[in-house]
């Protein structure tokens, strides 16, 4: 396992299958957007094989995860407990929000207020989150959730890293947008070349 940082090479060879970790508000859709439009992929956010209206849990979930996993390039977000390690054995590159905390949880309050509970703004299964005012009445508003979970995906980086069961995964640690945005237009670009 190669852990580098955004500046750093990407082995010689081509990356066909990339996941995006991090938590809520760290830009893991964006990225993974991105990275498929670069990689001439179609995108699938994660989300979209979980949630089903009124944020029930969509029955075939893990087995059309899976089924997305046996594809032979993609780039998606690193979620899903149950098919996290399926995930991990597939992957060419495990890139790794570590953005600071407050600053996930800033980006998930304006995207709060601005785009899903200013505008409305549907996301998987058709559901809305909920506006930024019901922070104090909902156990797990998204905001929570980010500062939540900052520490349990850091934790699940650092297994993996840790336990180096992928001899061949590079992991890319990026902290900032600023190394997002070097590594997206550098290292990544090159390795598409």
């Amino acid at each position: 396992m190669e852990i580098i940082g955004p500046d750093d090479a990407l082995p010689g060879r081509r990356i066909r299958r990339v996941a995006v970790a991090g938590p809520a508000g760290s830009g893991k859709s964006t990225l993974a957007r991105t990275l498929c439009e670069r990689m001439g992929l179609p995108f699938v956010e994660f989300e979209s094989f979980f949630h089903a209206p009124g944020w029930t849990v969509r029955e075939t979930w893990q087995a059309d995860v899976l089924e997305f996993l046996a594809r032979d390039e993609w780039a998606i977000e690193w979620q899903g407990e149950e098919v996290r390690e399926r995930m991990t054995e597939r992957l060419d590159v495990l890139v790794w929000l570590d953005h600071p905390r407050a600053m996930t949880v800033a980006r998930t309050i304006v995207r709060t207020l601005k785009r899903r509970a200013g505008r409305g703004s549907k996301i998987a299964g058709g559901n809305v989150e909920g506006p930024l005012h019901t922070f104090f009445t909902d156990r797990d508003h998204i905001v929570k959730l980010a500062w939540r979970y900052h520490p349990v995906i850091r934790a699940r980086v650092r297994k993996v890293i840790d336990e180096n069961r992928y001899p061949d995964l590079v992991v890319v640690r990026l902290r900032g947008q600023h190394q997002v945005d070097r590594w997206l237009d550098g290292t990544f670009a090159r390795n598409l070349r």
